[in-house]
Formats: structure tokens, sequence, C-alpha cells
């Protein structure tokens, strides 16, 4: 809004001598790193009022992981209200309505992904801390399969307009840059070509393969943020780490000089992803001053479902879902423990591989504390970042 208001006043501007007190916001990574800065002061500025009100409404969460030893571990946390996600997501569409460019595709789709998953994770949050109201004795949300058809649903609008929103005729570079499936260590262009052309071998995917693989990615992220948020700091600062990254892969994927030097694709548009990814990271960090051990107030599904929706949209934007899958590592690593849980205890008929899942759980119960399980992941997740930011160069 901020942006686009002095985009559009432009002449005004320059008539009356102001132009130069504002044409800073007309650099992109000016109003990136902006955007990081004010979702962060956002968050902190509303974060304890917003905290007073949850503890005022009594929505407090009581969780319940079906193992006493578990439960045991986790009891402190009883009284801490949940649903801290509304700061978050509300943060970051602040942020990005007033710096990023409105007029941008790319943007639009983020933030209906960001607010249709922060809605959904909102109505289970709210089911699941009001349900003993209702009906004493039961902690249930929304089923399994309805927060998972809400979150297939909006991978598959997110991917067919993703798809639509790909310019398939670069006027720079003539490929279908913002359609290739973008494979570890491959080239996207043939070096010395001018205008650029797809290296062989290169895939470009039509609608289905692009829609299915936005589906599956959007809700599985979102799953994966969702499950790794189990204790104080461990998915916020995980986000913290990954935020950043997309930020700079957004900033390659946006440049052609720079998408060219590095055989990165370009996708004209998508550097105003720099924008929505720093808001996320601005946001992250300022809840995780007050979601810290001991955490005063936790995202619930309001957040984690939202902020996984929204990473993995940036990275199918930027051509990225490969390296998603190491800058996320963590969050995938928390979801496979799960499914390998789940699939070996029923076919084994009662085994176990890890003492508890999600894998966080494995270690607490094996004798680190969690602020080192909190601190082990949030440097698995910086190593995982940079080995993906490496991996750039080795095309």
């Amino acid at each position: 809004m901020l942006y686009t208001l002095v985009n559009s006043s432009q002449n005004w501007l320059v008539e009356r001598g102001l132009y130069p007190l504002v044409m800073v916001l007309n650099q992109l990574e000016f109003r990136a790193f902006l955007a990081v800065v004010m979702g962060f002061l956002l968050v902190l500025a509303f974060g304890n009022r917003v905290i007073n009100w949850l503890k005022k409404q009594k929505i407090g969460d009581a969780p319940e992981f079906y193992r006493e030893d578990v439960n045991k571990l986790m009891e402190g946390k009883a009284a801490t209200p949940t649903m801290g996600g509304i700061l978050i997501c509300a943060a970051i569409l602040v942020t990005a309505l007033m710096l990023a460019d409105l007029r941008n595709a790319y943007v639009h789709i983020a933030l209906v992904v960001l607010v249709w998953l922060a809605v959904v994770g909102g109505f289970d949050d709210w089911m699941k801390l009001t349900t003993a109201r209702r009906q004493t004795g039961r902690r249930e949300g929304m089923l399994a399969w309805e927060k998972l058809l809400f979150q297939l649903g909006i991978g598959a609008v997110a991917g067919f307009f993703l798809f639509q929103s790909g310019v398939a005729d670069d006027p720079v570079s003539s490929v279908p840059a913002a359609h290739v499936l973008n494979l570890p260590l491959q080239r996207t262009y043939a070096p010395g070509m001018e205008p650029l052309q797809l290296e062989s071998g290169v895939i470009v995917l039509g609608m289905i393969p692009f829609v299915l693989i936005a589906t599956v990615l959007i809700a599985g992220t979102s799953n994966a943020v969702n499950l790794t948020d189990g204790m104080d700091g461990l998915a916020s600062g995980c986000l913290i780490t990954a935020s950043f990254t997309m930020m700079a892969l957004a900033f390659i994927s946006g440049r052609y000089e720079i998408a060219k030097f590095l055989n990165f694709p370009y996708v004209p548009g998508t550097g105003e992803m720099m924008v929505v990814g720093g808001a996320m990271a601005g946001a992250c960090l300022g809840f995780l001053w007050f979601n810290c051990a001991p955490a005063k107030v936790f995202m619930g599904d309001t957040g984690s479902l939202a902020l996984g929706g929204l990473l993995a949209y940036i990275a199918i934007a930027i051509r990225q879902e490969i390296l998603l899958l190491i800058i996320g590592g963590v969050f995938y690593f928390e979801m496979a423990s799960v499914m390998m849980q789940v699939g070996f205890f029923k076919w084994t008929r009662g085994k176990r591989i890890f003492r508890c899942a999600p894998v966080h759980h494995h270690f607490h119960l094996g004798g680190w504390s969690e602020q080192q399980v909190v601190t082990r992941f949030w440097i698995m997740g910086v190593v995982l970042a940079m080995v993906a930011l490496v991996s750039i160069k080795l095309r």
C-alpha cells in the first residue's frame, strides 16, 4: 500500500520536490529488509496485548500426547496460551500490504495462501480449545481429513494460478523458466547463449504435474511445520532461517543478470517474494521474543499451518521445490518420523522406531533437555540452509 501509493503518485511527488525523501522505497532490497524490521516491530508492539487477551479468554492449551512420560515432561506448559500465530500472520499481512507491490500476481496468491491456512488453523485451534466447554474431557479439533482437504485445496488453487502467472514467453530469456523443475546440481540455461536457452535435459512441467507438485508441497510443508511446533521456540527459530534463505533465493530468481550468472531459473516478478519472505522472517523473530523458553505463547495451528504453506508457496514460485526439501530438512525430518513411526507400529503390531514421534520428543525422552533439542535443531536448520545456498554454485 505504501509502496503502491508512492509509485502511483511519483509525478506529484517529483513536482513538489518530495520524491527524494521516499525514492528509496523503489529499491526492492530496501523494502525487503524494511519488511523484516516492520514485521518484527509489529509483533513486538502488539505481543503482550494479544497474549493478555488470550489469557483473559482462557484460550490456553492443555496438550494431550497420549503418552504418560511425554505428558509429564510437558505438563508445565498447560497454562500457556496458544493461537499466537494470529500475531505472526497479521504482522506478515500488514507488512506485505504496506511494502509489497500490490499489482504483482505472486503477492496476491501469497496473501491468499497465508489467510486461507491461518483461518483453517485458527478454526482448528478454537475447536480444540473450546471443546471442553461443549463436551467435558475432550480435546479434539478438526478431523485430520477435514484439515487436509483444506490444505490440498489451497495447494491446488495456488498451483493453478502460479502456473498461469508464470511467463511462458519471457521477453528476456524466451524460455518458460517459470515452469521448469529445477533439479539439484542441474544448470537451467545453456552457457553462452543470448537470449537464454534452456539446457538440454531440463524438465518443463505441464499444468497437471505443476499443480500436483504445488498441491503436495504446500499441504505437506504446512503439516511438517505443524508437527515441528512442539517445543518452545523450535518451529519459529527454524522458520527464521528458512525465511531468510528464501529471501536470498527470491533475490536471485527475480534478477536476470544474477540468475543468468548462477544458471538459476529467472522468473520475472518473483523478486517481490523477498518482501513476503522478509515479513515472515521479521514476524517470526518478533514471535520468538515471546516464544523462547519459557514460552509465554505458542503459535498453534493458526501460525504453523499458514507459515509452512507460505514457505512452500515461495519455493514453488521461484522454482526451488527441491532446495526447499533441504532448507526445510528439519520440518520434513519431523514429518517423516511420524510417518515412519505410525507405519512401523502398524506393520509390527506395536513396535516403535523412536521413543516418541515427532522426533524432537524422541531426543527429549532420551535425556536431552528441551533447550538442547531446540538449539541443536536450530543448528541443523542453519547448516542445511548453507548447504542449499552452496549447492546453487555447483551447477
